[in-house]
Order: structure tokens, then sequence, then C-alpha cells
């Protein structure tokens, strides 16, 4: 935006600089071609006064000392020829003979004057234009034309003149451009102040209000007056979003822990009954509530689990992620081993740190071997992977289940989400969806594949702490 502000204001001033440039650099051109005409054809004129009684008596010696003397000082050929349009006399004396007057350039003017008709100014002078500049004018003797005066005049110190005026018109465009870019740099920089601004905050907003932190305000940070009060409006919406999502955490938070005792009371009371229920359809009923309360259970666990995921965006905390690993993979090797399922672990260097929320190594570990566990097959094995990638660090679990289907592996990470291939599996759908909150806390990135030999792996990428 920076860039388009900036060429929209060059822009305009190349359009105001040719506007004016373009005109007065023709009318300086165009100005002195008619001072050089006028000048030029003020001595002609007198030289064709002055050709009339030389004409008449057939006398070019009369006139001869005057053209020659003015073409000494001026520098101007002057000629004179008669009605016939042969030479009569010149400035340059014998070396006349070589002027050909059947040139256009001098052919033109001299057949007008020979008509009676006076020359007309030319077009503009232009620097690079070295055509000498050819004046005729008739002589006129009791009203008929007895010949005919020509001057031939150079346009170099003249032509020399229009080209410094253009080079000061150039230099003084050259100027403005250099003027309206150092005005339109600060300018535009103080216009889009609060548009970095808010962009940043939008960035971090998600950031934020995902990881449960307030967001930082945008204020004032200068700027037009209309995009200080986006700011502040900007600043009032995430405000208000921010609190409305942390009351919604802490609605879940608080629902949660507040089920938990009528369920754990109900729980209770339904294992009270066991053995006092004879009727068969009856002790069904009982054993199904008691299957049905251990979910509802199981399901409000992991809502505290995600209310304590999305509310742990305060501090992270350096976390040698292989020692985690290795404390995790020998609590769960026990039901490892009476799932007859071997967890093997792989690591690529010790002492490899990242940064998480407290107790986030932990979850995140046991969410992805519960699940695993869950669906590899007895005889099988479960990888878990800790490798370093230059300045990441990547954790793998990967189990040897049914896995998932391609199209389903985005949707994995959806609060509540199971594939329909694994309903009879019990789970709350929650797993995946703590994971994925601890990691974004962490800003870290959770990815899912298939590989080779069936299974599914989930990998997280952290930054090194």
């Amino acid at each position: 935006m920076r860039v388009r502000l900036q060429g929209i204001v060059l822009t305009l001033v190349a359009l105001l600089v040719f506007g004016l440039g373009i005109p007065l650099a023709r009318s300086i051109a165009a100005g002195a071609q008619q001072d050089l005409f006028l000048d030029r054809l003020t001595d002609t004129a007198r030289f064709a006064s002055l050709a009339q009684r030389p004409l008449l008596d057939n006398k070019p010696s009369l006139i001869d000392p005057d053209l020659t003397r003015y073409n000494e000082v001026y520098g101007v050929q002057v000629l004179v020829v008669d009605q016939d349009g042969k030479l009569f006399a010149s400035s340059l004396g014998p070396s006349a003979a070589r002027i050909d007057l059947k040139a256009d350039r001098m052919s033109g003017p001299m057949h007008e004057a020979l008509a009676g008709r006076r020359s007309q100014p030319a077009g503009v002078l232009m620097p690079w234009d070295s055509t000498p500049l050819v004046l005729a004018e008739p002589v006129l003797a009791d009203g008929e034309v007895h010949g005919a005066v020509l001057t031939v005049s150079g346009t170099g110190a003249e032509r020399a003149d229009v080209l410094w005026w253009w080079l000061l018109l150039a230099a003084g465009g050259i100027l403005a451009f250099t003027l309206a870019l150092a005005v339109a740099i600060p300018v535009v920089r103080w216009i889009l102040r609060p548009v970095h601004r808010l962009d940043d905050a939008t960035g971090a907003l998600v950031a934020s209000v995902v990881s449960g932190r307030e967001a930082e305000p945008v204020g004032e940070s200068g700027g037009p007056p209309e995009l200080r009060q986006l700011g502040r409006s900007f600043d009032r919406m995430a405000e208000s979003v921010s609190g409305a999502l942390a009351a919604q955490r802490a609605f879940v938070a608080d629902a949660s822990h507040q089920l938990r005792n009528p369920l754990t009371a109900l729980k209770i009371r339904l294992g009270n009954l066991e053995g006092h229920v004879d009727d068969e359809p009856a002790a069904a009923d009982l054993e199904a509530a008691r299957v049905d309360a251990g979910r509802l259970h199981q399901i409000l666990d992991g809502l505290l689990s995600m209310a304590r995921a999305e509310a742990s965006g305060g501090g992270l905390d350096p976390v040698t992620l292989d020692e985690a690993v290795a404390e995790r993979v020998a609590d769960w090797s026990v039901v490892g081993e009476a799932r007859d399922v071997r967890l093997v672990v792989e690591t690529s260097g010790a002492g490899l740190t990242v940064r998480m929320p407290p107790r986030g190594a932990e979850t995140i570990l046991d969410a992805l071997l519960d699940n695993a566990l869950k669906f590899t097959a007895a005889g099988t094995e479960i990888r878990i992977a800790v490798s370093r990638e230059a300045d990441r660090v990547r954790l793998s679990v990967r189990d040897h289940g049914p896995g998932l289907r391609p199209d389903e592996l985005d949707r994995a990470r959806d609060r509540f989400w199971r594939s329909p291939a694994h309903q009879n599996v019990p789970g709350s759908g929650l797993g995946l969806a703590i994971v994925s909150e601890i990691v974004a806390h962490s800003d870290g990135e959770l990815e899912l594949d298939l590989p080779e030999g069936g299974g599914l792996r989930i990998s997280m990428v952290f930054p090194v702490a």
C-alpha cells in the first residue's frame, strides 16, 4: 500500500511537471523563433529598401559594401536576386556562385517574394534542428516587383539558449520529483502507521484470543483522525471478543467442574444398586446407565482438559522434550504391555528443549498415547520420535491402527469429531483438539499424515527454546 500511495503522489507530480513543463518548453522555443524571425525580417526589409536603386540602375556595386559589412558583423548571408531569380548581389562576394538558389530552402521563400508576398513565421525552433532561417522580402518600385532580398541566418546561438532553458526546466522537474518524494515518504508513513498497527494487531488478535492472553491495544498511534478512530474501534472490538471468549471458557470450565460432583454421586448410587437388581432387563438397563455415566464422566474430563489448555496462554516453560517423552512412555508402557503393544522411542539427540504451557508436554503425550493404544492392534508397536530439524524440534507419535481416510485428516482436530469407522471405540473426540490448542499456544504446528505400512502419524513441530 505504501508503494501504491507513493506511486499516486509521484504520478500526480509527474502529470503536473509534464503538464506545465512541456507547454513552457515549447513556449520558450516558439519565443526564441519569433524573436529571431522579427529581428531578421526587419533587416531583410531594410535591405529590400536599399536594393531598389541598384536593381533599377543595374549597379550591384552600390549595395555590395553594405551586404559585405553586415555579413562580417552579424554572420548573416544576404542575397539579392533580380525579378528573374538570378543572383544580382551577395554578401559573400565571388563565393556566392556556389549558392544553390534552386534548393528547397532557398527557392521557396525566393519565389514567394518574387510573387510579392513576404515571408511568414516558421515553426518552433528545436535545439536539434540546424536548418538555417531563410527569409525573403520583395523589392518593390512603383508597385512592381523588381527582385527580392534573401537573408540566411544560422540558428546556433538561439538553439543553444533554448537548450539551456530546457535543461533548466528538466532540472526543475527533477528537483520537483525529489522534493515530492522527500515529502511523500514521511506523509505516506504517517498515513499508514495506524494501518500497519491495525494489521499487526489483527494478526496478533487471533493468537492472543486463542491463547487467552490480553490483546495488545492499537491506541492512537498517530495518523489521520479517521484511522485513529478506526484504531479505537478495533480496540473496543478486540476487548469485546476477548471478554466473550474468556466468559465462554470460564463457563465451560465451571460447568464441567460443577457437573462432576453430581455425576460422581450418580456413579456411586449406580454402583450401590449392583446386586440389588434381580430382574434381567433392569440389570441390563443398570449396566447401560453405568456405561453412559462413565462416558459422560470421560467427556467432562475432556472438557476440563480443553478449558485448561485454552486458558494456559500465560507463560511458557522450558521443557526437555526427550526427558518428558521418556517419563510418559515409562508410565504408559504398563498399559501397552497389558495390551501386547510395544512403545518404541527414537531420539536423535538429548537435551532438546522447547517452550510449552505448564504440564503441556504431559497432556499432549497422554492424549496421543491414549489414542494410539485404543486403535493399535495387539502384537504391533507405537513409535515415538524426537528429532532436531534446523531451529525446530519435531515430536511424532505413529501407531499401526486402522488410521483415517485422507479426507478425514483435516477434520480430526475438530472438537467432538470422531470417524464413522471408530464409533465403537470409547472416547470423547477431544484428544486431538486439546493437543492442537497446546501446540498452538507453544507457537508450534500440528501435522497428520498416513505413513506407509498403515496407521496414523501425528507430528508436532516446535521452535527450539
